[in-house]
């Protein structure tokens, strides 16, 4: 598939910031870390912003904008209107959860349900997100049950990332900031890990002799191409990239959203204040570089069935 950037924006930030909202919420209903006023000041408002400006961001991926809250009314059937809905509803509670961490600086009484509810509606709305493409069967490397894996695990790791370096800035960094950081970010490695073998040796989905009708006759190959020229479908769906390519992409994405980050926040955990800073401050950036050449690199691998007609061996 032909990679949408606005969708690759909008998938890696918001997704980030429905990870640090997960995080803020845990750690502040079991104590984790002190509910420090500036902390959830800055935390809330960088999450929203990332949550509201990925929206936005997907908005623009539309052929018309202005009708995009006409999606919201399809929730029963389409898992794209019920991203939106869920990202909608998961503001009431983050927002009254931020108001409780902010005013009392403790999260008590209401605060706890304000916690669990953002929890659970940040959650559903990146699987939602994730399913919005795992639920199409026209495309193998996403009609898995690694796809929404990854989404998950990747907000997590993101968010996770985020929250360490508040945690750090704000000077309310514990032992269990870091080891639920370091467990993020094996559970991105592993899941984006069982993903690409998955895809690797899983490449056919539908063989033409399958969409012809002619399972058994032997191998199909196409005799002349159905069209002159290059057209929407090819260039939308038939995004082709250099396999020497993808491999040495995937390498940059492994070091950028995991090797790079992981080690280097982990290495500065117990350092002196600056070199902490530093650290966690390099991780975010390596860590969110890493994670959009990871995004761009789930819609090129991508192949759509449709490419069968005009001449793929597979889809």
């Amino acid at each position: 598939m032909h990679p949408a950037y606005s969708v690759i924006v909008f998938t890696t930030f918001s997704g980030a910031g429905y990870g640090l909202l997960v995080c803020l919420a845990l750690f502040g209903m079991t104590g984790g870390i002190e509910a420090e006023r500036w902390l959830g000041i800055t935390g809330f408002t960088l999450a929203l912003t990332m949550i509201t400006g990925g929206l936005l961001s997907s908005a623009l991926h539309l052929g018309h904008p202005e009708r995009a809250w006409r999606a919201l009314s399809q929730w029963r059937s389409s898992w794209l209107s019920r991203e939106g809905v869920l990202a909608l509803a998961t503001y009431l509670p983050a927002l009254l959860l931020a108001t409780n961490w902010i005013v009392f600086e403790e999260i008590e009484g209401a605060g706890y349900l304000f916690a669990m509810m953002t929890i659970v509606f940040s959650v559903l709305t990146v699987i939602s997100t994730g399913m919005i493409y795992a639920s199409l069967r026209t495309i193998r490397a996403w009609f898995n049950p690694h796809t929404v894996r990854v989404y998950l695990s990747f907000s997590l790791w993101t968010g996770a990332l985020w929250f360490n370096l508040l945690a750090h800035l704000f000077g309310v960094h514990t032992p269990w900031v870091g080891v639920f950081m370091v467990v993020a970010g094996v559970l991105a490695l592993f899941f984006k890990r069982k993903y690409w073998i998955f895809i690797d040796t899983h490449p056919v989905w539908v063989p033409p002799e399958s969409a012809l009708g002619l399972e058994g006759a032997g191998p199909v190959r196409q005799i002349a191409p159905p069209n002159t020229q290059e057209n929407y479908v090819q260039k939308e769906m038939g995004y082709r990239i250099a396999r020497k390519h993808m491999y040495s992409l995937r390498r940059t994405a492994f070091f950028g959203y995991f090797l790079i980050p992981w080690g280097v926040a982990l290495l500065t955990i117990e350092s002196e204040p600056v070199l902490r800073y530093a650290g966690a401050f390099v991780a975010v950036f390596a860590g969110m570089v890493g994670a959009l050449v990871e995004r761009w690199l789930f819609f090129a691998e991508a192949k759509h069935t449709a490419n069968l007609y005009y001449g793929a061996e597979s889809s």
